[in-house]
């Protein structure tokens, strides 16, 4: 008797989507069926494995390099494997979801690689998941096109030899696909959005001279790197194209991360291209990691938690260092400053402003940058031309004389900025204006001149958060409570109702998403994500 074909994957409470067909197909669903049989066990138990590890950090108050991987990171003979032609220059990088306008705009800015978000830039809607994959193909396809229906607008794109390299960053392994079940239980995000990618792409991309490059999300340890390797080798052999295809940019925005990243570039070491210091979900993750810590782990606005205080020098520093020892690039942080069409001087500042952050970053030997806005990729790219003239990189730049000691990750209280009555202000309004876009679907949101994402929502609330649990006196003498932060969430949501008018407050998600501000701001037991509770809310 042979045996029973396996269950096939189910696509549940979704609307039927345009051309859905042409990415739903029977033989990619097999695959990431097959992905998640395969892996998602595995990927349960590291999330398990992060809850232990938070535990222990609050038992301790302490992080330091892992004893078991000394061996790892004193051998000086392994490097990752070398950069595809298509990655080698990376001076410039823009960012963004795989909306149709996005997707032309960003190929065609200027800059050598596109992050095509589909993680936190990106709300993760049954219809942005499916038709940004759609977008990709018809983009390496040249079938792309859009006309603005506000303003007549066409976008189309340039020559192929004009257009940024597609680096992909699929969700982060917390979150699940809700629509795509398999025997009743949700496939993670991660598997989806790179199974469905890959399976269409990876030849294709090859065949353009590129290849299926990632970027890897949210990673908390070199374990959730090897289980991704493994992802890596059990995919190309399915599809049939070459080991090695694969190249993935871990992006070090956890503070466990920061303490394995040569582990995370070892296991990697055969499909890694580099590391990126990220920011906001970085601080994100010493806030969740150090919130039982006491007064010395209390980060004050998040504004003033710029790039030169010692402990993100530290952190950014050891990253350069440890890449170029390996053979990888090392990518800095995000430029996400939004360029006013009305207000010159407000740009003229912004910009000096980004000039020295890049600046800094090329002269520190990072290999390229992350900008938000086509008009930044000029900025940047200056910065990086500068240092790297008609070098692709500076990975012979090794930054010996860079010397981290453990505890200097995790300083805190090197800075001296304490947190101030504005900050809180500024972080309740942030934070309910990008909840409310969010939850109608949209994930990369400008508010007060900035590019925002689900990382900004999340220090935002963590701030809160913690600001209330060390009882912080602010400057003029008020006490951060419960209280005050209701006071403050109802006088921003008023604020708006009176800005946008009653019409658009009402057809709006405004409501919910000042309540769920409020409910992952002021419980006492702190959700790891905020985008957990806000999915059952997306719809």
């Amino acid at each position: 008797m042979s045996a029973p074909a396996p269950s096939t994957l189910a696509i549940v409470d979704a609307e039927p989507l345009p051309r859905q067909e042409e990415v739903l197909t029977d033989a990619a669903l097999a695959f990431v069926a097959e992905l998640h049989r395969q892996f998602t066990p595995r990927r349960n138990e590291l999330l398990a494995r992060r809850g232990e590890r938070r535990a222990e950090i609050a038992r301790t108050s302490t992080l330091d390099f892992l004893p078991e991987t000394a061996a790892v990171r004193a051998d000086d003979s392994w490097k990752v494997a070398p950069a595809p032609a298509a990655l080698s220059d990376r001076r410039v990088e823009i960012t963004g979801p795989t909306d149709r306008k996005m997707t032309i705009n960003a190929l065609n800015s200027g800059a050598k690689v596109w992050l095509a978000d589909f993680e936190d830039a990106s709300a993760p809607t049954w219809e942005n998941v499916v038709l940004g994959q759609l977008n990709l193909t018809d983009a390496y396809e040249r079938r792309i096109d859009f006309t603005d229906p506000k303003s007549g607008k066409s976008y189309a794109l340039k020559a192929a030899d004009e257009l940024a390299t597609v680096v992909m960053r699929p969700r982060g392994w917390h979150l699940e696909e809700r629509h795509l079940q398999l025997d009743g239980v949700s496939v993670p995000g991660a598997l989806v959005d790179f199974g469905l990618y890959f399976f269409h792409n990876a030849q294709r991309l090859i065949d353009l001279g590129k290849g299926p490059y990632f970027y890897l999300p949210k990673t908390e340890s070199h374990l959730e790197a090897r289980l991704w390797n493994d992802i890596f080798v059990f995919a190309q052999d399915y599809v049939g194209v070459p080991q090695g295809t694969v190249r993935a940019t871990v992006l070090i925005e956890t503070i466990t991360a920061a303490y394995e990243m040569e582990e995370i570039l070892y296991e990697l070491r055969d499909h890694a291209s580099g590391l990126n210091a990220g920011r906001w979900d970085y601080l994100f993750s010493i806030v969740k990691n150090f919130r039982d810590g006491g007064a010395k782990f209390v980060l004050p606005d998040r504004n003033a938690v710029t790039m030169t205080a010692p402990f993100m020098r530290a952190y950014t520093e050891l990253l350069v260092r440890t890449c170029h020892k390996r053979g990888a690039h090392a990518i800095g942080g995000m430029a996400a400053f939004i360029p006013s069409r009305r207000d010159a001087e407000v740009n003229k500042v912004a910009f000096e402003k980004v000039k020295a952050d890049k600046d800094r970053e090329a002269a520190d030997g990072f290999d390229g940058s992350w900008v938000a806005h086509p008009d930044l990729v000029p900025i940047a790219l200056a910065s990086f031309d500068a240092v790297l003239g008609e070098k692709p990189n500076q990975k012979d730049r090794l930054r010996e004389d860079v010397s981290v000691a453990a505890g200097d990750l995790i300083a805190i209280d090197t800075l001296d900025a304490k947190p101030t009555y504005d900050g809180l202000r500024n972080a309740v309004a942030v934070g309910i204006r990008y909840i409310e876009a969010w939850l109608r679907g949209l994930g990369a949101v400008a508010i007060f001149n900035l590019m925002e994402d689900a990382a900004t929502a999340e220090i935002s609330r963590s701030q809160i958060w913690q600001w209330i649990n060390a009882d912080v006196v602010f400057e003029n003498g008020e006490h951060a409570t419960a209280e005050l932060a209701r006071k403050v969430a109802a006088e921003e949501l008023a604020a708006i109702r009176e800005e946008i008018g009653e019409e658009t407050f009402t057809g709006g998600k405004w409501q919910q998403a000042h309540d769920l501000l409020l409910q992952v701001s002021l419980d006492q037991d702190y959700a790891d994500f905020l985008t957990l509770p806000a999915y059952e809310q997306l719809r």
